[in-house]
């Protein structure tokens, strides 16, 4: 066992009580015993109670991340086998077989695996680790979870880690980003809702592929196919007299204009301020025979709204899928003020009864405060919601309550209505 007692201040340690994963470095009192940063330590509570066991940083604000409430666990392969095969349980119990083809595997202190997340791509899995103390367990932590994979007949044939956002730097860790094991092709094709993408994992964004958002973007393809009189991937009949006009606001991989281009708009257009994402885009487009009917371009969405409104352009179905606006909660006022920005400018090119869907991915955007923000928007433009649906990340993402870090995508489905 550890050597080493983190004792927590009188008062402090609220989170962590309530079921959350960090200790701040200002909530300990005192620090008894040797070690080295990334060690495992045992943590105290004022009094001496017990309170379960974590890995401890210095170069960290973040100075404690639980891995076990049970103070007498020894860290051991076995620990980490249970941790391990306890993720990849709960994804087969909450997914859909067929979306298991894709999917996030560990989700950090939501799986109770502190800095760590592993997303898989078919037979690719993609590692981010930005912990100092578990940046010591992620090689056996992958090795673990093959090997676990490989019980329900799914081999791996590589593994990439991308832990190269600056993030680490708080850590005492540098940006880092390689094969872990042997080098392999690293253009992966997937399947997600009926849609086939190539995924680079080296190049794409955080892992190379936003999953969070698989439920949402099936959620918008029902509704294009509601809209046509069909069902979409289902292969429903469709509507040809129905023209619905789409606009894909930062597309990325072209991943919403994908889902409702296959749903049954027949003018789709997705729009991404990088020229990479966009040729992926079109690529992804291409390999579904979807080209005629969705397109892609590159173009600063914020500038490039009110050109479309100026020109007249209106849209039966548009979303908005920002990047985070804030990374720190000092940065929230000014976030605010981009979020009713660009949804002022995305409600104004919505037709009378069409379609909005609108999204935040920060946790510091609260659900309240978007809302409000949301509101506000509307107010401005003169616009009346009627809400279809609220939705937040998917279930590969588990909300972990007292941890708020891991509830961070808020995405509403609105109608717009003019005020008359």
């Amino acid at each position: 066992m550890s050597e080493s007692i983190v004792t927590l201040k009188k008062g402090e340690g609220r989170t962590i009580k309530a079921g959350g994963a960090w200790i701040y470095d200002n909530e300990i009192d005192t620090i008894m015993g040797h070690f080295k940063n990334g060690d495992v330590v045992e943590i105290h509570d004022f009094d001496g109670y017990k309170m379960g066991r974590g890995f401890i940083n210095q170069n960290s604000k973040i100075r404690i991340r639980m891995l076990t409430r049970n103070p007498e666990q020894e860290i051991t392969e076995d620990f980490l086998r249970m941790r391990v095969k306890n993720a990849w349980e709960y994804r087969k119990t909450v997914m859909h077989e067929g979306d298991l083809n894709c999917c996030r595997v560990i989700f950090g202190e939501a799986d109770w695996l502190s800095g760590l997340v592993v997303d898989k791509y078919a037979d690719v899995l993609v590692v981010e680790c930005l912990a100092l103390g578990m940046d010591r367990f992620k090689e056996k932590i992958v090795s673990l979870l093959k090997d676990i994979l490989l019980q329900d007949g799914i081999k791996i044939r590589g593994v990439y880690e991308r832990s190269d956002a600056p993030v680490r730097k708080k850590e005492g860790l540098e940006p880092h980003k390689g094969f872990i094991g042997d080098e392999f092709d690293t253009d992966v094709e997937i399947s997600e809702n009926g849609i086939k993408y190539t995924v680079d994992v080296v190049n794409g964004q955080k892992t190379g592929f936003f999953l969070d958002q698989k439920y949402n973007r099936l959620a918008m393809q029902q509704i294009v196919a509601g809209l046509v009189g069909g069902s979409g991937a289902l292969g429903t009949k469709r509507n040809p007299e129905r023209n619905i006009k789409v606009l894909d606001c930062f597309t990325h991989m072209g991943t919403f204009a994908l889902n409702m281009g296959l749903a049954g708009a027949a003018d789709v257009t997705g729009l991404d301020i990088s020229e990479f994402a966009v040729s992926q885009a079109t690529k992804n487009a291409e390999i579904n025979g979807l080209s005629d009917r969705v397109k892609f371009r590159a173009a600063n969405v914020l500038d490039e709204l009110p050109k479309l409104y100026d020109e007249g352009e209106q849209y039966d179905i548009l979303v908005l899928d920002p990047p985070a606006f804030t990374k720190s909660r000092e940065a929230t006022k000014n976030a605010i003020k981009g979020y009713r920005e660009i949804n002022m400018k995305g409600l104004k090119l919505v037709k009378d009864g069409g379609y909005f869907a609108t999204c935040s991915c920060s946790h510091f955007m609260t659900q309240e405060l978007f809302t409000e923000v949301i509101g506000q928007a509307a107010k401005a433009v003169h616009k009346r919601l009627r809400q279809i649906e609220f939705r937040t990340q998917g279930p590969d993402h588990p909300i972990l309550w007292a941890s708020d870090e891991s509830y961070y995508l808020k995405f509403y489905i609105f109608q717009v209505c003019e005020e008359k």
